[in-house]
């Protein structure tokens, strides 16, 4: 039997399914696909986007990694985010974090965790940026849900500064960049209220000319 037979058995399943339902459904994802949505989020097994929000493959592009965190040297997120912006012409961009976030945790212990340490790093730096706030919070409980909130609103940040969104905005390519947060306890997302639609709405010193 072939290793892992269960998935490919669910697949055909899946398959049949999506058929009986819509009989040109794979015909039309073939021709090409056409998102609205491009979402970059956190690689954690909980929060699958597409099911989270309802949507059937072909209307989300999905950028995904630990934190779901945005460094403007990462060129893989940067690849997804210009192909999302340029050629498909998503007209909006979620990050979105989720409460209980393993990377968010990992970032608050000083307990070494070897290579991914140099990525938690971003987290941190969030962590520093708001050192005050945070050890004000009663708990360490307290501090892992708000760090989660503001690790999106700094990711939300970094995609707004990048030279793809600043481009899309001089263009007058419509495009909005939004904060959201996942609650597994729940199953319901959180607007974080972090809507960006143009350079206008972030610092004079990000702002390209």
């Amino acid at each position: 039997m072939r290793p892992l037979q269960e998935c490919f058995d669910a697949n055909r399943a899946w398959a049949e399914r999506m058929r009986d339902r819509d009989p040109r459904f794979f015909e039309r994802l073939v021709d090409a696909q056409k998102p609205g949505l491009l979402w970059i989020g956190c690689s954690d097994s909980r929060l699958p986007p597409d099911q989270v929000i309802g949507r059937l493959p072909g209307e989300i592009f999905v950028h995904r990694n630990v934190g779901n965190v945005v460094v403007h040297t990462d060129l893989n997120c940067l690849s997804v985010l210009q192909y999302g912006i340029e050629v498909l012409q998503v007209k909006d961009v979620v990050v979105c974090g989720h409460y209980g976030c393993g990377g968010v945790r990992a970032a608050l212990s000083s307990r070494p965790l070897g290579l991914i340490d140099n990525w938690l790093r971003h987290i941190r730096d969030v962590y520093t940026v708001n050192r005050g706030e945070l050890e004000a919070l009663p708990d360490l409980a307290a501090r892992e849900k708000r760090l989660c909130e503001l690790n999106v609103a700094a990711q939300v940040a970094n995609v707004c500064h990048t030279t793809i969104v600043q481009d899309a905005w001089r263009r007058g390519q419509p495009l909005a960049v939004h904060g959201w947060i996942y609650e597994l306890a729940d199953g319901l997302l959180r607007d974080m209220g972090l809507a960006v639609a143009s350079a206008a709405q972030i610092p004079e010193s990000y702002r390209l000319r």
